[in-house]
């Protein structure tokens, strides 16, 4: 992509191809997929230029010559003058651009419960239910906003500034804390408890004005794109993706954001002010300061009951294009959460002669609160999720419709594995002379507990999977010596094709490996929930014995638990500095937001950006223009991720533009991944009013693809939507045309398989306005 950005400017490249262009009737515009490539590999051609665009997103041409080369058309994409126009849409840099990029790694756990809301089965017409079911969601992701916040007030408040820092030994071991140690002298006024919550409640603070401050740059980068105004069409069981206002998400999700900064600064407000308050309340406590405790209390209580009810009042408007702001909204509640907030500081920091930091502060009722919470509203997800899926029964639909619950399950074990790992790894590092009081939390250290049990069912998942995956292959060696007939038999070259096949197959499993994954998971959780809520002596006489193996069962995985998050904490911080970097490890992790920022923020205003929704009006208005300026004929071309994004944009277009473009995809994960997995949206009723829409559409595929397949989808009338599956590798052994080994390719270089210019040129033909309509009422080829 670093080349790609070294073109000249847009003024420049226009120039340059309206001097050489010869009226244009005929476009392919190329989308690439996932980690990205250069707008030269795409094209066939070392010299590019940049069409439109800037260094972000922007689409290319060959230089000086809008057919692309002169040379023969090889099918790798390098048209000849006879050709069409070839153009490339780069859009790599929206997710695997500069350092910062690594940075998101850290809100993993809200781009995972964002999918979430994404997941809903098909249900048309049941709009409440569909409602309730964005709403669960939206309380789930504000749960996991808490839940960061409190992790860091877990360690900033209770570990360093009220357990460390009341202890002489632990606060001068480490001298950064010496002048809030009760003995420091000449620092007095620090070393009251309240005033070392106070300063320590900046941390968690900091953290909170982070994250707003990323997601309001990211919102005035990606939500400000409008897409082109049109009519909204009339209500079909085609896809949501088609309504105007669908990749506009800007009111919502400043109000998210809103709301979401309102909770985590009452959350750290919650942690200084409950200490304070227990101290106030004791029997002979000052009345006025008992008093003013309640009503900072209650004031809390209040607007945090506003910032949910911000999230509960309104979902995605889609019908249309809102770009009204509740900008008073937007400002006041924030604003409002940080004034209680430094009241509570003024409040905490009051004098309080005999008040001491003993023990740990009450963060085990509130992180079981928290965990119970999710642990509700992700069983009423499911409930929901249920109900709407046996409204609408789809067989090929992943979990029975019960991927969003399982997602959002996943989302909040996973920010309770990262909120453990860093109390558990901050705690070890202050706890050098054993002097801290309790250390973190019982729950995070039953949550570790958990680690190990969960290893297990993966490592027995995966060996399960490779053992089914091997028989697979010899099944499939079979097949492959059958399907070349009086070829001389390579054995080697038949394990590896049979290989590569059977591994491609493991894309169905998923389902099954996210469902144990998920119950394993809820078990675990609810067993380490109760764990830490146990309480009472050890029993007598003979279930003293059984007593003790179960109690040393759980030290032993407690220890091996608090390990293995420490250890999985340090990889990841490990790897987020590698890949902020080294470019090759960001374009890694630019791969995993490829696939996870498909979707719009509808439910956590922290997660990474939507790129669709800077991708998805780019293509759209370059086929509309071109389209309205040359009348000539598309052919959208869209490979992997890419073939996701032509079909939103195909979409987003006019009826009556989209019956003159032809979508070939090849690749695709539509059917296989997005329609099984987001069943509301790319389902088959989704993908068949699509299939109508377009001039016509043609989809290639491999067998030996791990992430493309068919898109199931069939016309007795007309072809099939579905090429049958592409020869890999292009020959078994060795030809006149091949006289080397040709490699087996899976899911990269389609173009270079010649089904792909001979599918290209038969949606050219079909397209051609000279010949008679071969669109009908039905689905169209």
């Amino acid at each position: 992509m670093e080349r790609a950005q070294r073109h000249g400017t847009g003024r420049r490249t226009q120039g340059s191809a309206g001097r050489c262009a010869a009226p244009e009737t005929e476009l392919e515009l190329l989308v690439h997929g996932v980690g990205g490539t250069t707008p030269e590999e795409m094209l066939g051609d070392p010299r590019t230029v940049r069409v439109t665009g800037d260094d972000t997103a922007a689409v290319f041409r060959a230089a000086g010559r809008p057919g692309g080369t002169a040379t023969e058309d090889t099918g790798a994409g390098n048209a000849g003058r006879d050709g069409p126009v070839r153009e490339a849409y780069v859009w790599c840099n929206l997710t695997s651009g500069d350092g910062t990029r690594a940075l998101w790694l850290l809100l993993l756990p809200f781009m995972v419960v964002n999918l979430a809301h994404w997941m809903r089965p098909a249900a048309p017409g049941r709009g409440r239910t569909v409602r309730l079911h964005g709403l669960l969601v939206r309380l789930t992701a504000l749960t996991l906003t808490v839940l960061l916040v409190a992790a860091a007030c877990e360690v900033a408040l209770d570990l360093v500034a009220w357990q460390c820092a009341g202890v002489a030994a632990c606060a001068h071991r480490h001298s950064w804390l010496g002048f809030l140690a009760p003995a420091a002298s000449g620092h007095a006024w620090w070393t009251r408890p309240g005033r070392r919550l106070a300063l320590a409640a900046l941390v968690p603070t900091a953290l909170t004005g982070l994250l707003w401050y990323l997601s309001h740059r990211t919102w005035r980068a990606y939500e400000s794109h409008r897409p082109m105004a049109r009519d909204p069409e009339p209500e079909t069981d085609g896809s949501a993706l088609a309504r105007p206002g669908f990749w506009y998400g800007r009111r919502l999700v400043a109000r998210l954001r809103a709301a979401h900064t309102a909770a985590g600064l009452l959350t750290v407000a919650a942690a200084v002010a409950t200490p304070a308050a227990r101290f106030d309340h004791r029997p002979g406590g000052p009345a006025a300061l008992d008093a003013l405790a309640w009503l900072l209390a209650s004031a809390l209580l209040g607007w945090a009951a506003a910032a949910v009810g911000v999230v509960c009042r309104r979902g995605r408007s889609e019908n249309r294009l809102d770009r009204t702001i509740d900008r008073h909204l937007v400002r006041r509640l924030p604003l409002g959460a940080l004034g209680l907030l430094l009241l509570t500081l003024v409040y905490a920091g009051w004098s309080r002669p005999g008040w001491r930091s003993a023990g740990p502060l009450p963060g085990d009722a509130a992180f079981g609160a928290l965990m119970a919470a999710q642990g509700l509203l992700v069983v009423a997800l499911a409930v929901v999720a249920h109900d709407l899926y046996r409204r609408n029964p789809d067989r090929r639909t992943a979990m029975r419709g019960l991927g969003g619950p399982a997602v959002a399950l996943l989302a909040c074990a996973l920010g309770g594995v990262m909120s453990g790992g860093l109390a558990q790894r901050v705690a070890d590092w202050l706890d050098g002379t054993r002097a801290l009081p309790a250390g973190p939390p019982v729950l995070l250290t039953w949550q570790a507990s958990a680690i190990p049990p969960l290893l297990l069912v993966m490592l027995a998942l995966a060996a399960g999977l490779a053992r089914r995956t091997a028989r697979l292959a010899r099944a499939e060696r079979a097949r492959v010596r059958h399907e070349h007939p009086g070829e001389p038999e390579d054995p080697s070259r038949t394990h590896r094709i049979a290989r590569a096949r059977a591994m491609a197959a493991l894309t169905d499993r998923v389902p099954l490996a996210v469902a144990v994954l998920c119950a394993a998971t809820l078990v675990l959780g609810a067993a380490a929930l109760a764990g830490s809520l146990a309480t009472g002596e050890a029993p007598a006489g003979a279930a003293r014995r059984t007593y003790d193996v179960v109690r040393a069962v759980a030290v032993t995985s407690q220890a091996l638990g608090s390990w293995l998050i420490g250890l999985g904490f340090l990889l990841f911080v490990t790897w987020g500095r590698r890949a902020y970097r080294d470019a090759s490890a960001r374009r890694t992790v630019g791969i995993l937001w490829d696939v996870g920022t498909f979707w719009p923020r509808a439910a956590h205003p922290f997660a990474p950006p939507c790129y669709a929704e800077r991708a998805v009006p780019d293509l759209t208005w370059r086929m509309a223009t071109w389209t309205r300026r040359t009348g000539g004929r598309l052919v959208l071309s869209g490979h992997s991720q890419g073939s996701v994004l032509a079909a939103a944009a195909a979409w987003q277009l006019t009826p009556s533009v989209r019956g003159r473009v032809a979508l070939l995809t090849y690749g695709s994960p539509l059917e296989r991944l997005y329609g099984r997995w987001f069943p509301a949206h790319f389902g088959p009723p989704a993908l068949a009013a699509l299939h109508r829409d377009v001039a016509c559409w043609r989809n290639l595929y491999r067998v030996t693809d791990p992430i493309g397949g068919p898109v199931r989808l069939r016309d007795g009338r007309g072809p099939d939507v579905d090429h049958e599956p592409l020869a890999d590798p292009l020959a078994y052994g060795r030809t006149p045309e091949h006289p080397l080994p040709t490699p087996i390719l899976g899911h990269s270089d389609y173009r270079a398989d010649p089904a792909f210019a001979a599918e290209r040129s038969r949606l050219l033909a079909r397209l051609r306005p000279d010949l008679p309509d071969q669109r009908h009422d039905g689905p169209a080829g």
